[in-house]
């Protein structure tokens, strides 16, 4: 029998399949490129599972405009979030469109595109990195989190634009570089651990969670400095922690 008018798969469903085919790919090329697997693609098509928000920013990247903003609406993005970072671009934005802006999401790794790149649009998730003495939130939460609002920045300050993303400070062991309520860039590609020594990091331990702090090597040993000495260093492998990414810059309302 066929389907029924009740049985039809949702809109969304019909706009990836569709989005798919016009690519041109099968569902597990497009998998790969979205970073998921064949089945989910699978699922997703015949409407028995939606997509995460992450999942959704990706497919808008993919399609361009117009019909982005139906994806990145399925995300919770809105296309005034844009206007709303960006109001010295809106009559840009009506000619130019959206060719020159990426739109990342942690955890998304998808690989940008080799056009020039003016402006990238950062993702602000509701996700709080604490300082020493402070509990963070836990570091799966990066993956999973939907973005409250975008921030716009020179494309030469987020040179990993797919692995960028904005977190939130809690605490006062790092003033007077990073205030209580801070919004700090992170990018989470970079890792190496020889190359952060003495840059300011985001790290990550089972008990505090995200937590914000400068990496420093002393006589062979890893330590997670603060800027207020008044709160104790930490050594970072001993303690338990890993290292999730380098902050790359930081914004703070002024008192």
């Amino acid at each position: 029998m066929g389907k029924t008018r009740n049985s039809a798969k949702p809109e969304w469903a019909a706009r990836i399949t569709a989005l798919r085919r016009r690519l041109g790919t099968s569902q597990s090329d497009l998998g790969k490129r979205l970073n998921a697997s064949a089945m989910a693609v699978s699922r997703w098509e015949r409407g028995t599972q939606e997509p995460p928000a992450n999942v959704y920013i990706q497919l808008g990247n993919l399609t361009g405009d117009p019909e982005c903003w139906y994806f990145w609406g399925r995300a919770g993005l809105r296309s005034d979030d844009f206007m709303r970072v960006l109001p010295a671009m809106r009559t840009r934005l009506r000619n130019e469109r959206l060719p020159n802006l990426q739109v990342v999401q942690a955890g998304g790794h998808r690989i940008p595109s080799r056009k020039k790149t003016q402006l990238v649009a950062i993702p602000v998730l509701p996700v709080v990195a604490a300082t020493h003495g402070g509990k963070g939130d836990p570091a799966a939460v990066l993956d999973q989190a939907r973005p409250e609002t975008m921030l716009a920045a020179p494309g030469h300050w987020c040179p990993n634009p797919a692995y960028t993303s904005c977190l939130r400070v809690r605490g006062r062991s790092m003033m007077p570089v990073l205030h209580d309520g801070y919004i700090v860039v992170l990018d989470t590609s970079q890792t190496n651990r020889q190359k952060l020594y003495g840059h300011i990091i985001v790290a990550s331990q089972k008990e505090q969670g995200l937590v914000v702090s400068r990496l420093q090597r002393f006589d062979g040993t890893e330590v997670l400095v603060p800027e207020n000495r008044e709160y104790d260093s930490l050594p970072l492998s001993t303690s338990g922690f890993r290292i999730v990414g380098k902050i790359l810059w930081w914004i703070g309302r002024a008192n």
